[in-house]
Protein backbone atom coordinates (compact mmCIF):
# COMPACT_ATOMS: atom_id res chain seq x y z
CA UNK A 1 0.00 0.00 0.00
CA UNK A 2 1.33 3.78 -0.99
CA UNK A 3 2.05 5.94 1.56
CA UNK A 4 -0.58 8.58 1.78
CA UNK A 5 0.14 12.18 3.17
CA UNK A 6 -1.96 14.90 2.87
CA UNK A 7 -0.73 18.47 2.61
CA UNK A 8 -1.31 21.72 2.14
CA UNK A 9 -4.36 22.57 4.68
CA UNK A 10 -4.41 22.61 8.51
CA UNK A 11 -5.73 20.24 11.16
CA UNK A 12 -7.47 21.36 14.05
CA UNK A 13 -8.77 19.36 17.02
CA UNK A 14 -11.86 19.95 18.59
CA UNK A 15 -13.98 18.90 21.60
CA UNK A 16 -17.27 17.38 21.28
CA UNK A 17 -17.90 16.68 25.50
CA UNK A 18 -14.92 14.47 26.15
CA UNK A 19 -14.48 13.05 22.81
CA UNK A 20 -11.56 14.76 20.78
CA UNK A 21 -12.58 14.86 16.75
CA UNK A 22 -10.16 15.53 14.00
CA UNK A 23 -11.00 18.73 11.00
CA UNK A 24 -9.01 19.54 7.99
CA UNK A 25 -9.11 22.98 6.63
CA UNK A 26 -8.16 24.15 3.02
CA UNK A 27 -8.56 28.07 2.84
CA UNK A 28 -9.65 29.77 -0.11
CA UNK A 29 -6.94 30.58 -2.61
CA UNK A 30 -5.37 34.34 -1.90
CA UNK A 31 -7.18 36.96 -4.08
CA UNK A 32 -9.92 35.03 -5.32
CA UNK A 33 -13.23 36.58 -4.58
CA UNK A 34 -14.60 35.00 -1.52
CA UNK A 35 -17.67 32.34 -1.76
CA UNK A 36 -18.17 30.98 1.00
CA UNK A 37 -17.50 28.24 3.96
CA UNK A 38 -18.14 24.84 2.54
CA UNK A 39 -18.07 21.80 5.48
CA UNK A 40 -17.86 18.24 3.42
CA UNK A 41 -19.65 15.39 5.60
CA UNK A 42 -18.30 12.00 4.50
CA UNK A 43 -19.90 8.47 4.00
CA UNK A 44 -19.83 5.56 6.03
CA UNK A 45 -16.77 3.74 4.90
CA UNK A 46 -14.48 5.87 5.11
CA UNK A 47 -12.88 8.97 6.49
CA UNK A 48 -12.83 12.70 5.36
CA UNK A 49 -9.47 13.13 4.20
CA UNK A 50 -9.70 9.99 1.92
CA UNK A 51 -13.06 11.31 -0.06
CA UNK A 52 -12.55 14.87 -0.06
CA UNK A 53 -8.66 15.77 -0.34
CA UNK A 54 -7.69 12.49 -2.51
CA UNK A 55 -4.44 13.19 -4.66
CA UNK A 56 -4.50 11.07 -8.08
CA UNK A 57 -1.64 11.69 -10.34
CA UNK A 58 -2.83 12.67 -13.56
CA UNK A 59 -6.20 13.59 -12.40
CA UNK A 60 -6.35 17.15 -12.24
CA UNK A 61 -7.90 18.39 -8.98
CA UNK A 62 -9.27 15.19 -7.12
CA UNK A 63 -9.03 16.95 -4.19
CA UNK A 64 -12.50 18.60 -3.89
CA UNK A 65 -10.95 20.87 -1.60
CA UNK A 66 -8.59 22.22 -4.00
CA UNK A 67 -10.48 22.45 -6.10
CA UNK A 68 -13.12 24.67 -4.42
CA UNK A 69 -10.35 26.75 -2.31
CA UNK A 70 -9.47 27.14 -5.90
CA UNK A 71 -13.25 29.17 -6.66
CA UNK A 72 -12.60 31.33 -3.31
CA UNK A 73 -14.46 29.06 -0.73
CA UNK A 74 -12.91 28.20 2.77
CA UNK A 75 -13.36 24.36 2.76
CA UNK A 76 -13.95 21.99 5.96
CA UNK A 77 -14.11 18.35 6.47
CA UNK A 78 -14.10 16.06 9.33
CA UNK A 79 -13.86 12.69 10.61
CA UNK A 80 -16.83 11.62 12.47
CA UNK A 81 -16.13 9.92 16.30
CA UNK A 82 -15.41 6.43 15.19
CA UNK A 83 -13.57 7.50 11.73
CA UNK A 84 -10.42 8.20 10.99
CA UNK A 85 -8.17 10.48 13.57
CA UNK A 86 -11.18 11.16 15.52
CA UNK A 87 -11.68 9.10 19.03
CA UNK A 88 -13.08 5.46 18.48
CA UNK A 89 -12.72 4.51 22.20
CA UNK A 90 -16.75 4.98 23.06
CA UNK A 91 -18.57 1.36 23.01
CA UNK A 92 -21.27 2.00 20.75
CA UNK A 93 -22.32 1.86 16.65
CA UNK A 94 -21.14 5.58 15.89
CA UNK A 95 -24.94 5.94 14.08
CA UNK A 96 -25.85 8.60 11.91
CA UNK A 97 -27.66 10.73 15.25
CA UNK A 98 -23.98 11.09 16.10
CA UNK A 99 -22.90 12.11 13.17
CA UNK A 100 -25.42 15.15 13.01
CA UNK A 101 -23.96 16.05 16.98
CA UNK A 102 -20.33 16.20 15.83
CA UNK A 103 -21.36 18.31 12.74
CA UNK A 104 -23.22 20.76 15.08
CA UNK A 105 -19.81 20.69 17.26
CA UNK A 106 -18.05 21.19 14.09
CA UNK A 107 -20.22 23.92 13.24
CA UNK A 108 -19.58 25.72 16.20
CA UNK A 109 -16.15 25.91 16.05
CA UNK A 110 -15.97 26.85 12.33
CA UNK A 111 -17.89 30.14 13.47
CA UNK A 112 -15.55 31.11 16.44
CA UNK A 113 -12.71 30.36 14.22
CA UNK A 114 -13.93 32.17 10.94
CA UNK A 115 -16.80 33.67 12.00
CA UNK A 116 -18.83 31.91 9.39
CA UNK A 117 -22.00 31.31 11.41
CA UNK A 118 -23.86 29.84 8.05
CA UNK A 119 -21.69 27.33 6.50
CA UNK A 120 -22.51 25.42 2.64
CA UNK A 121 -22.91 21.71 3.46
CA UNK A 122 -21.95 19.02 1.42
CA UNK A 123 -23.08 15.13 2.66
CA UNK A 124 -22.47 11.87 0.38
CA UNK A 125 -24.36 8.35 1.31
CA UNK A 126 -24.76 8.66 4.91
CA UNK A 127 -22.92 11.85 5.02
CA UNK A 128 -25.97 13.39 2.90
CA UNK A 129 -28.12 11.92 6.16
CA UNK A 130 -26.00 13.27 8.60
CA UNK A 131 -25.96 16.78 6.88
CA UNK A 132 -30.10 16.15 6.34
CA UNK A 133 -30.43 15.71 9.98
CA UNK A 134 -28.01 18.52 11.03
CA UNK A 135 -29.92 21.09 8.84
CA UNK A 136 -33.21 19.68 10.77
CA UNK A 137 -31.94 20.48 14.08
CA UNK A 138 -30.02 23.67 13.27
CA UNK A 139 -31.60 25.65 10.32
CA UNK A 140 -29.66 28.87 11.44
CA UNK A 141 -26.69 27.56 10.64
CA UNK A 142 -27.33 26.45 7.37
CA UNK A 143 -27.00 28.57 3.98
CA UNK A 144 -27.26 25.66 1.27
CA UNK A 145 -27.29 22.03 1.78
CA UNK A 146 -26.17 19.47 -1.03
CA UNK A 147 -27.47 15.67 -0.54
CA UNK A 148 -25.47 13.71 -2.47
CA UNK A 149 -26.40 9.56 -3.07
CA UNK A 150 -29.08 10.57 -0.52
CA UNK A 151 -31.57 8.14 0.06
CA UNK A 152 -35.13 8.12 2.20
CA UNK A 153 -36.99 5.79 3.13
CA UNK A 154 -35.12 2.93 0.96
CA UNK A 155 -37.89 2.02 -0.97
CA UNK A 156 -36.57 0.65 -4.03
CA UNK A 157 -32.91 0.48 -3.06
CA UNK A 158 -30.96 -2.60 -4.43
CA UNK A 159 -27.76 -1.58 -2.35
CA UNK A 160 -30.19 -1.64 0.85
CA UNK A 161 -32.36 -4.79 0.21
CA UNK A 162 -28.38 -7.03 -0.34
CA UNK A 163 -26.81 -4.85 2.66
CA UNK A 164 -29.95 -5.95 4.84
CA UNK A 165 -29.13 -9.49 4.89
CA UNK A 166 -25.90 -8.72 6.66
CA UNK A 167 -28.23 -6.66 9.51
CA UNK A 168 -27.92 -9.30 12.25
CA UNK A 169 -24.08 -8.79 12.01
CA UNK A 170 -24.23 -5.28 11.84
CA UNK A 171 -26.47 -5.41 14.76
CA UNK A 172 -24.26 -7.88 16.91
CA UNK A 173 -21.06 -5.67 16.70
CA UNK A 174 -20.25 -1.96 16.68
CA UNK A 175 -17.68 -2.46 13.80
CA UNK A 176 -17.00 -3.81 10.47
CA UNK A 177 -13.75 -5.07 9.22
CA UNK A 178 -12.99 -3.70 5.79
CA UNK A 179 -10.31 -4.32 2.97
CA UNK A 180 -8.82 -3.30 -0.31
CA UNK A 181 -11.72 -5.76 -1.85
CA UNK A 182 -14.80 -3.95 0.19
CA UNK A 183 -13.75 -0.89 -0.74
CA UNK A 184 -13.68 -2.07 -4.96
CA UNK A 185 -17.16 -3.05 -4.33
CA UNK A 186 -18.11 0.37 -3.63
CA UNK A 187 -18.00 1.22 -7.21
CA UNK A 188 -18.30 -2.40 -8.76
CA UNK A 189 -21.42 -3.01 -7.18
CA UNK A 190 -23.73 -0.17 -9.37
CA UNK A 191 -21.74 0.58 -12.64
CA UNK A 192 -17.65 -0.85 -12.65
CA UNK A 193 -17.00 1.40 -15.32
CA UNK A 194 -18.15 4.88 -13.96
CA UNK A 195 -14.44 4.99 -12.63
CA UNK A 196 -10.90 4.68 -13.32
CA UNK A 197 -8.65 1.45 -11.36
CA UNK A 198 -6.22 4.42 -11.00
CA UNK A 199 -8.55 6.44 -8.71
CA UNK A 200 -10.18 3.17 -6.98
CA UNK A 201 -6.45 2.10 -5.89
CA UNK A 202 -5.48 5.90 -4.73
CA UNK A 203 -8.74 5.56 -2.61
CA UNK A 204 -8.30 2.51 -0.91
CA UNK A 205 -4.84 3.50 -0.27
CA UNK A 206 -6.18 6.41 1.49
CA UNK A 207 -9.07 4.69 2.98
CA UNK A 208 -6.90 1.78 4.59
CA UNK A 209 -3.92 4.03 5.82
CA UNK A 210 -6.28 5.46 8.58
CA UNK A 211 -8.79 2.72 8.94
CA UNK A 212 -9.05 -1.36 9.04
CA UNK A 213 -12.83 -1.45 10.03
CA UNK A 214 -15.71 1.06 10.04
CA UNK A 215 -18.39 1.51 12.83
CA UNK A 216 -21.77 -0.51 11.77
CA UNK A 217 -24.42 2.85 13.19
CA UNK A 218 -24.70 4.07 9.97
CA UNK A 219 -25.49 0.88 8.29
CA UNK A 220 -28.11 -0.19 11.04
CA UNK A 221 -29.86 3.11 10.38
CA UNK A 222 -29.90 3.02 6.90
CA UNK A 223 -31.08 -0.95 7.06
CA UNK A 224 -33.40 -1.44 9.59
CA UNK A 225 -34.43 2.56 10.86
CA UNK A 226 -35.43 4.77 8.05
CA UNK A 227 -36.54 7.38 7.54
CA UNK A 228 -34.03 8.92 9.54
CA UNK A 229 -35.28 12.86 8.61
CA UNK A 230 -38.47 14.84 7.89
CA UNK A 231 -38.07 16.60 4.46
CA UNK A 232 -40.81 19.41 6.06
CA UNK A 233 -38.55 20.49 8.39
CA UNK A 234 -35.66 20.75 6.05
CA UNK A 235 -36.20 24.76 5.57
CA UNK A 236 -33.17 25.66 4.27
CA UNK A 237 -32.00 25.95 0.19
CA UNK A 238 -31.53 22.53 -0.71
CA UNK A 239 -29.91 20.69 -3.64
CA UNK A 240 -30.76 16.46 -4.05
CA UNK A 241 -27.93 15.24 -6.60
CA UNK A 242 -28.48 11.66 -8.03
CA UNK A 243 -26.29 9.25 -9.70
CA UNK A 244 -27.74 7.86 -13.25
CA UNK A 245 -26.45 4.48 -11.58
CA UNK A 246 -26.59 4.50 -8.09
CA UNK A 247 -28.76 1.72 -6.25
CA UNK A 248 -28.33 3.38 -2.70
CA UNK A 249 -31.99 5.09 -3.47
CA UNK A 250 -34.27 4.87 -6.51
CA UNK A 251 -35.40 7.76 -8.04
CA UNK A 252 -38.64 7.77 -7.23
CA UNK A 253 -37.79 8.06 -3.59
CA UNK A 254 -35.51 10.32 -4.10
CA UNK A 255 -38.36 12.97 -5.54
CA UNK A 256 -41.01 12.28 -2.97
CA UNK A 257 -38.27 13.67 -0.50
CA UNK A 258 -38.00 16.39 -2.94
CA UNK A 259 -41.40 17.19 -2.92
CA UNK A 260 -42.15 17.51 0.68
CA UNK A 261 -39.04 20.04 0.58
CA UNK A 262 -41.13 22.90 1.64
CA UNK A 263 -38.27 25.47 0.73
CA UNK A 264 -38.82 26.65 -3.34
CA UNK A 265 -35.36 27.19 -3.79
CA UNK A 266 -34.39 23.81 -4.13
CA UNK A 267 -32.87 21.83 -6.69
CA UNK A 268 -32.95 18.29 -8.09
CA UNK A 269 -29.75 16.89 -10.51
CA UNK A 270 -29.35 13.68 -12.06
CA UNK A 271 -25.70 13.02 -12.73
CA UNK A 272 -24.99 11.13 -16.22
CA UNK A 273 -22.51 8.40 -15.92
CA UNK A 274 -22.46 8.48 -12.37
CA UNK A 275 -22.78 5.48 -9.49
CA UNK A 276 -22.39 5.95 -5.89
CA UNK A 277 -18.79 7.98 -5.29
CA UNK A 278 -19.33 10.44 -7.20
CA UNK A 279 -16.26 13.00 -6.52
CA UNK A 280 -14.21 9.39 -7.45
CA UNK A 281 -15.77 8.65 -10.49
CA UNK A 282 -14.60 9.76 -14.40
CA UNK A 283 -17.13 12.61 -14.34
CA UNK A 284 -16.28 14.14 -10.81
CA UNK A 285 -15.73 17.22 -12.71
CA UNK A 286 -19.41 17.44 -13.79
CA UNK A 287 -20.08 17.37 -9.63
CA UNK A 288 -17.82 19.93 -8.70
CA UNK A 289 -19.83 22.01 -11.24
CA UNK A 290 -23.20 21.42 -10.45
CA UNK A 291 -22.64 22.18 -6.56
CA UNK A 292 -20.19 25.46 -7.66
CA UNK A 293 -24.02 26.36 -9.63
CA UNK A 294 -25.70 26.12 -6.26
CA UNK A 295 -23.83 27.55 -3.96
CA UNK A 296 -23.38 30.54 -5.63
CA UNK A 297 -26.82 30.99 -6.71
CA UNK A 298 -28.46 34.28 -6.05
CA UNK A 299 -31.20 34.91 -3.63
CA UNK A 300 -34.11 35.44 -5.07
CA UNK A 301 -35.43 38.90 -4.70
CA UNK A 302 -38.83 37.84 -5.62
CA UNK A 303 -40.95 34.88 -4.05
CA UNK A 304 -44.62 35.82 -4.54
Amino acid sequence: MADVKWTGGREHWIKKGDINLFMWEKPAKTGVKPAGTILFVHGSSMASQPTFDLQVPGRPYSSAMDWFAEQGYNTWCMDNEGYGRSDKDRPINFDISNGADDLAAGSEYIAKQSGADKLLVYGISSGALKAALFAQRHPERVARLALDAFVWTGDGSPTLHERKKKLADFLANNRRPIDRAFVQSIFSRDHADCADATTVGAFADAILTLDDSMPTGTYVDMCSKLPLVDPQKITVPSLVLRGQYDGIASIEDLLAFFNHLPNMDKQFSVMAGISHASFQQKNYMMVYHILNAFFTLPKPVYQG
